[in-house]
């Protein structure tokens, strides 16, 4: 993800542009490897592997999603400092991109067909909040990461049990969800209004429901 200090309206932009373009169209690669069990062998029936598909396709569109809000996020802010720490979550949700494209690949399943629009999505509803404000943009970025640290043990509940490959990967992803959630905390984040939090679930309920079959 992009590293360099962003020095003009213009050099934002075509970041956040570049970002949007690989996220949808390019083959993600991660920069560290992907989390296994060891010694633990994942074998799975039809019906098995059909929901894992189904589940881990959620977990990309959640992974695409999360590259929207960090975009957006970097381009609406101008703390330089807060900048970075968008692009270092970014590079990080980058891997939970690869990683669940990669497991999709192996399940047989398909990414969402809505994911442009997933995207977009996000990416307006993070430039929303970050142009309301440094301290409510990562208000928001603390909020989404929790209710993703919440969704993915769901998916730990309900991915079958002997898939080990797909486990470990949310496993890993929820540590560090949890993890991104307390630095944007320590960031200066705003606890959002009850109200907001209620609508941004019902928002993810309604994209969650929908990836699961499309």
């Amino acid at each position: 993800m992009p590293s360099q200090s962003l020095t003009t309206p213009l050099d934002a932009l075509l970041a956040s542009a570049d970002s949007a373009l690989r996220t949808l169209f390019a083959t993600p690669h991660a920069a560290r490897a992907c989390p296994t069990v060891a010694e633990k062998p994942t074998t799975l029936d039809a019906a098995e592997k059909a929901e894992a598909g189904a589940l881990m396709r959620v977990n990309h569109v959640g992974e695409i999603c999360a590259q929207a809000l960090y975009a957006s996020q970097a381009l609406a802010t101008r703390n330089p400092v807060l900048r970075a720490h968008f692009e270092r979550a970014s590079a990080e949700e980058a891997d939970h991109l690869a990683w669940t494209r990669q497991r999709l690949d192996e399940l047989g399943a398909r990414p969402s067909l809505l994911n442009p629009l997933w995207y977009a999505g996000a990416f307006g509803l993070g430039l929303l909040a970050g142009r309301l404000g440094d301290r409510i943009g990562v208000g928001f970025v603390v909020e989404t990461e929790k209710q993703v640290e919440a969704h993915l043990q769901g998916h730990m509940d309900a991915l079958p049990t002997g898939d080990h490959a797909s486990r470990a990967i949310v496993a890993q992803m929820q540590a560090e969800e949890a993890q991104h959630a307390s630095e944007a905390r320590h960031a200066g984040a705003i606890e959002l209004p009850g109200p907001v939090q209620e609508l941004m679930r019902a928002a993810a309920k309604v994209m969650t429901t929908v990836a699961h079959r499309i």
